[in-house]
Order: structure tokens, then C-alpha cells, then sequence
């Protein structure tokens, strides 16, 4: 199975921790030479330096803030002029927790902006350069909420389902260029932003964080939250040249717990 990335370039966003730093640190190990996006340079700065060199890899970052529309749109335009990207990794910290009926449009203009805007802004400026290496991979992690959706996120849901929708027709459009477009769906996975998303619950319910973490855990057949490096994983293999031929799907690393096919 041939899962090497040397010689690749990925551009893996939101990247300085979480989901994001993870697949960076797997995308790493495998050759590839990875360029982090996210707001935090200190923390960015920390997260390129955890990243393998073993293979002659060349890693940096650059600043973006994905509540800038037109900042990205220029880092991508700028990145697409001075080298090929092989690899997009869109991902974005998630928009708040609560009911769709007390969502304003304000937040869900904001999260559409940042999730699918940003993702095509950057596809659009990066692919042309995958065409020309014959080499491209465009991986969306977004949630389990395409396949069910979750409580409490109403926003949320809503907004990767356009993402989903939008990665599928992208998917059907880059084939012919055998370039593959794909969703990885985060279950419930140890990071700040479960955390976060226990706290919101708990607040709303009146009750500690410690029962709303244990009614999730009683939820997932496999009794424990995924690690961040188990998502990482099916990223990775997704940007090898072992998946060339999977392309418009959507997957599940949860445990077990979404309910359907």
C-alpha cells in the first residue's frame, strides 16, 4: 500500500491544535511537507515545530483568520502564485452550540462564510496547480451531523450539510482530473471544543459537565471519546496515493454512534 506523501504539500487549516494539528502531525510523518493556517502565531508557531522532519520535510505557517473572507481569499491567491499545493485539509473551529430557533441569521451568515466560503475560495485558487502536478487531494472535516443530526447545534448542522452538498458536486466536477474530494466526520473526539460543547449543554441544563459527558459517553457503542489521532488517520490515508479511486464520501470515526448507513 503506498501511503507516502514525500514531495507532497499540504495546506492544513485551522491547524495550531485540535483536529487540525493532528492531521498536520500524521500528513508529517507520512513525507509531507505541510503549510499550518490558523489566528494564533504563538501557537502556530509551537505546533510547526512538533511536526517530523525526518524525511528533509519543510514546514511553516502562515496567519489567517477565517472570519476574514477576503484575508483568505488573498493568503490563497498569494499561496497558488508561489508553489502547488497537493493537499487542502478544510477545517474551521465549529460555531456555537444552541437551539436553530434562537440562532440569528447574523451567526448563520458568519459560519457559512468561514466553513464553505473560505473551503471555496481556497479550492478555486489551489486546484488549477493540482491539475498541472496530477496530484490532488481536498479533504473537508466537518461532523456526523450530515448523516444525524445533533442537538443542540443547530447552526452547526446546518452548515455542514452545505459543505457536505458542496463537496459532493465538487467531487463529481475534479474526477475527470482524478482529483478526490472527500468528508471526514468527527464523532465525539477529546478536544477543547467537546469540552466546550459540554459546558454550553450544561449550563442550559442546569447540571455539571460531568453528566452531560457521561449521558455521551453511554451514547457511543465503543464507550470512549475518539482521539484526535484516530480522525488524523483516515485524513491521511485519504491524502495518499492509496485512495485515488475513493472520492465524494463522507465518513464516519465515531465509535459507532452515528445511526445510520
Amino acid at each position: 500500500m503506498d501511503l507516502s506523501l514525500k514531495g507532497k504539500t499540504a495546506l492544513v487549516c485551522g491547524s495550531s491544535q485540535g483536529l487540525g494539528l493532528a492531521s498536520a502531525i500524521e500528513l508529517a510523518a507520512l513525507g509531507a511537507n505541510c503549510i499550518l493556517t490558523a489566528r494564533n502565531e504563538e501557537s502556530l508557531k509551537t505546533a510547526v515545530a512538533s511536526l517530523s522532519t525526518t524525511g528533509g520535510q519543510l514546514h511553516r505557517y502562515i496567519v489567517s483568520d477565517f472570519n476574514n473572507l477576503q484575508g483568505v481569499t488573498v493568503m490563497a491567491q498569494e499561496l497558488a502564485a508561489a508553489e502547488t499545493i497537493h493537499i487542502l485539509i478544510n477545517n474551521s473551529g465549529g460555531p456555537a452550540a444552541g437551539p436553530i430557533l434562537n440562532a440569528t441569521p447574523q451567526a448563520f451568515a458568519e459560519a457559512f462564510s468561514a466553513h464553505l466560503l473560505c473551503s471555496q475560495v481556497l479550492t478555486q485558487a489551489l486546484v488549477p496547480g493540482m491539475i498541472r502536478a496530477g496530484y490532488g487531494r481536498i479533504i473537508n472535516i466537518i461532523s456526523t451531523s450530515v448523516k444525524a443530526p445533533l442537538k443542540n447545534l443547530g447552526v452547526s448542522t446546518t452548515i455542514r450539510w452545505a459543505v457536505a452538498g458542496w463537496s459532493k458536486v465538487l467531487a463529481g466536477e475534479l474526477a475527470p482530473h482524478d482529483i478526490t474530494v472527500n468528508n471526514v466526520l468527527p464523532g465525539s473526539t477529546s478536544t477543547s471544543r467537546l469540552q466546550s460543547l459540554f459546558n454550553s449543554s450544561a449550563a442550559a441544563r442546569n447540571v455539571s459537565p460531568d453528566v452531560i459527558e457521561q449521558e455521551w459517553l453511554q451514547e457511543i457503542p465503543m464507550k470512549r471519546f475518539g482521539k484526535s489521532s484516530e480522525l488524523a488517520a483516515m485524513v491521511a490515508f485519504l491524502a495518499s496515493p492509496a485512495a485515488a479511486y475513493i472520492t465524494g464520501t463522507s465518513t464516519a470515526v465515531d465509535g459507532g454512534k452515528t445511526p445510520v448507513m
